[in-house]
């Protein structure tokens, strides 16, 4: 073959093998949901964003013109555009805003805060009014509300999520619900390391509670998405190596630290005058905390696959954070 002839031959490999990769790739994105995400500059949504972004949906971030000139918000924007995220300018309380962004997607994942949460009608209204939305999934992200046990203030933080719930179901619209259990970045050290050499156990320290990393949480409800698995289902978050009882807890953070900390138990009757005297959003988190800890609402059911599926089960190839190795790193 003429050198020539051979080298035209290798440029039109190359540029074939480019071609082929490049529509891999696109096809490959055309097969996933656009997704938007509405709360996503918030303390779990922007889990979710990335988590979105790097398993190669289109993704949108609903954003205020508030925030983008907010300078707190300004290097988490910055990552966003690094990621190839579509910022839509919109607001909760704009509902023509909110049926523009929805029209340009496929699924809709909200993580608005707590203050937020019964505000969530007005995604359902959007969605709709927009009509093309294959999958919902409202902001629950804690303990299954519809198997818990709660006392005030937290009863009614559950209970408006449930809410949303039943107001979706009554919509019509395709639904995810994905009850994550405890944030462990966020509750692990509150636990283990605000008190010193101190540690306060509620109750008897006997019930089990589920510890999931924020980007493992973020993963699993991202993979929801285009599952058919989990269409009007609700996913639950239950890794077995993440289920600890209060005493199991401390008994390897004090393997982990190499000394022995002091326990101070306290009862449920102490814990019920504390959440009374404390005031807001304290009462809040001792309540959610009465309900996990006391009334065991994390793990006190069974799942019925009519209406529910473990995340580990339904996808073992996501190599999840486990509670082990969280305390390693806290050390």
């Amino acid at each position: 073959m003429d050198p020539k002839e051979g080298s035209h031959f290798s440029v039109w490999l190359l540029f074939v093998k480019h071609l082929v990769w490049f529509l891999e790739k696109n096809s490959s994105m055309a097969d996933k949901s656009k997704i938007l995400i509405i709360g996503g500059t918030g303390y779990f949504g922007k889990f979710v964003v990335e988590a979105s972004a790097k398993s190669g949906h289109p993704t949108f971030v609903l954003v205020r013109e508030t925030t983008l000139s907010d300078p707190a918000k300004g290097k988490l924007i910055e990552n966003f555009k690094n990621l190839g995220v579509t910022l839509l300018h919109g607001d909760l309380y704009d509902h023509q805003s909110l049926v523009n962004a929805i029209k340009q997607v496929d699924a809709v994942i909200s993580t608005v805060g707590a203050l937020q949460l019964a505000d969530q009608t007005k995604i359902i209204s959007a969605i709709k009014e927009a009509g093309n939305v294959k999958r919902f999934l409202p902001s629950e992200f804690g303990n299954d509300v519809d198997h818990v046990h709660a006392v005030e203030p937290a009863k009614s933080v559950f209970e408006t999520k449930a809410q949303i719930r039943r107001a979706t179901e009554a919509a019509g619209i395709p639904y995810t619900y994905v009850p994550a259990n405890f944030f462990a970045s966020f509750i692990l050290p509150i636990l283990l390391k605000s008190g010193g050499d101190k540690v306060t156990i509620l109750g008897d320290g006997n019930v089990k509670a589920i510890f999931n990393k924020e980007d493992d949480i973020a993963t699993y409800t991202v993979k929801a998405v285009d599952d058919p698995r989990t269409l009007n289902k609700t996913l639950l978050i239950m890794p077995p190596n993440n289920i600890y009882t209060f005493n199991e807890l401390v008994a390897l953070w004090e393997k982990k630290v190499g000394k022995t900390l002091e326990k101070i138990y306290v009862p449920e009757e102490q814990l019920l005058k504390d959440i009374q005297d404390a005031p807001i959003p304290f009462n809040v988190g001792l309540a959610i905390n009465h309900s996990i800890f006391i009334k065991g609402d994390q793990t006190n059911f069974e799942i019925d696959p009519s209406w529910g599926v473990e995340a580990s089960e339904l996808y073992p190839d996501v190599k999840y954070s486990t509670v082990d190795e969280m305390l390693d790193q806290l050390v």
